[in-house]
């Protein structure tokens, strides 16, 4: 373990958190020091959930340990259930709480509440968030659910569970309306969606559907083998992110119904093709472009790139180390190499070292981007507050793919508009100094140019003398920042590597000139 100011996911415990507050008539007591209690932290504040959390902390303190702390737990089940009347509690450790050992299974055992104890044992100093969600959503699935009548198994439609969204999820609401508006059109019934709003009685209703929709296999894939191996329950793990992933979950999940996939295959709602298809989109070809999220919205986002925008993907990675095969794989396919690592400092230096054009991550690559001067779109969690829109912004289906150009383009299309405000930069209509023009105050007279100060991007910022042998000229500079802040950097690298090669010490806008048509070839 190491200190970080980021981490990509949260303890296990948070986890089971996320399937907790997903669920209804369900309670999680938490045995926790004091300072651990920021559920209503991440959910209220971050997802804008409109109720508390159903957590309950132990809150411990120092003192406490020398004195009963077991009896604290129970005295803590005891009154949340009381107080919540829950349908059926899970019951765990936090990490530090771990290491006192007070066994919460047990002690909540012995309590012999009327209602289901599931017990989480989470080792917080081995996982991480999406295996504590998965593993919870498992224990919750494999002690609740029961299996199917078989009385009225041919007098119903085809219907069906769709498994992982979970609180706290990557626009995992919108994706469920999404995917439900499309079984709908197929003539499937949803029977349970789970943890998403499930109360135990659904659970226990899992076994009736015919198959299963493994929405987040991070979350799902777990309890849609035990509902297999269990009740012979096939699933579907085919993650419905871009047009082209989309039409083969449509086509997966008819043949298991077997229903007819052209009426919603016939009419496909997605401007993304047509735009692939048009001469505009021709300024999106082979943009360089890096990947890097969990490993399902990392890998379905490298495939839409590829096949569907025209970008040229020049890195993929996951922090999600339980799918890192399946990462290394698709790498391969993409002839690049994947980066598996849970350390935003490993990823910020294979940003910096491929230059990217465009970068397609968390929230923490979003800061990446962002000190470096290259376009952004988040694709995964971890995110933020502005990564949970009021409006309907699912990821998954025709819309998402909808969602997605939108989200993927404009950052591309801001920076070239940026790049021509730069050029004009000295022009008496768009100078900094200018008013407004939707202001109504008309252009102010064109600033004398030897006080015209344009802008430097700090990324391309550098010394006058590189390893003590480069400089760059004022001219070359100047000509620099002509260039796209987005491939600044890039150009910089060239031109210093080219001249190094040539014995150039003084780099001249002639030699940066020179560069690009040598890289250019």
């Amino acid at each position: 373990m190491q200190l970080t100011v980021w981490t990509y996911e949260g303890p296990p415990h948070v986890g089971a958190m996320r399937v907790a507050t997903a669920m209804r008539d369900v309670h999680y007591v938490l045995h926790a020091p004091q300072g651990d209690t920021y559920a209503d932290l991440l959910f209220t504040m971050i997802e804008r959930r409109d109720r508390r959390p159903p957590v309950t902390y132990t809150t411990f303190q120092a003192r406490d340990l020398g004195a009963d702390t077991a009896q604290l737990f129970q005295d803590a089940v005891s009154d949340a259930y009381e107080r919540f009347q829950p349908k059926a509690m899970l019951v765990g450790a936090s990490c530090t709480a771990e290491l006192i050992q007070d066994d919460p299974g047990g002690l909540a055992e012995a309590l012999a509440l009327p209602i289901p104890v599931i017990p989480l044992e989470l080792p917080s100093y081995q996982r991480k968030e999406n295996w504590g969600a998965a593993e919870t959503f498992y224990y919750v699935v494999r002690t609740l659910a029961k299996p199917r009548d078989d009385d009225d198994r041919d007098s119903r439609s085809p219907s069906c569970n769709l498994l992982g969204p979970t609180a706290l999820g990557f626009r995992h609401r919108d994706d469920v309306q999404e995917i439900q508006t499309l079984l709908t059109q197929l003539g499937i019934e949803v029977n349970v969606v789970a943890p998403w709003n499930a109360t135990p009685d659904d659970i226990a209703r899992l076994g009736d559907a015919d198959f299963n929709i493994c929405l987040y296999p991070e979350i799902a894939e777990t309890a849609a083998r035990w509902l297999k191996r269990t009740y012979k329950q096939p699933y579907i793990d085919t993650v419905p992110i871009g047009v082209t992933a989309t039409n083969r979950f449509v086509s997966e999940v008819a043949e298991l119904a077997g229903v007819d996939p052209l009426p919603v295959l016939n009419t496909i709602n997605s401007r993304l093709p047509w735009y692939s298809r048009s001469i505009d989109s021709t300024y999106l070809t082979d943009k360089r472009v890096f990947v890097f999220g969990d490993a399902s919205h990392a890998m379905a986002a490298a495939r839409m790139c590829k096949h569907e925008f025209g970008f040229d993907v020049v890195g993929i990675g996951t922090y999600s180390r339980e799918y890192a095969r399946k990462v290394r794989v698709l790498a391969e396919e993409l002839g690049v190499d994947a980066l598996i690592t849970d350390d935003y400092l490993e990823v910020e230096a294979r940003v910096q070292e491929l230059q990217p054009e465009m970068v397609l991550g968390t929230q923490m690559e979003r800061h990446i981007a962002k000190r470096l001067g290259i376009a952004c779109a988040v694709i995964s969690a971890p995110t933020h507050v502005q990564d949970y829109p009021a409006a309907y912004s699912p990821q998954m289906g025709y819309e998402g793919a909808n969602v997605l150009f939108d989200t993927w383009v404009h950052p591309l299309m801001m920076g070239l508009e940026e790049h021509l405000l730069g050029m004009f930069s000295e022009d008496f209509e768009f100078h900094n100094d200018a008013t407004p023009s939707h202001l109504g105050g008309g252009a102010t007279s064109k600033p004398d140019p030897a006080e015209q100060h344009l802008p430097v991007d700090p990324s391309s910022a550098a010394p006058a003398s590189v390893d003590g042998q480069l400089s760059w000229s004022a001219d070359a500079e100047k000509t620099l920042s002509r260039i796209p802040f987005f491939v600044r950097g890039k150009a910089r690298r060239n031109t210093e590597t080219f001249a190094r090669e040539r014995g150039i010490q003084t780099i001249t806008s002639e030699t940066l000139y020179d560069a690009k048509a040598h890289f250019g070839k």
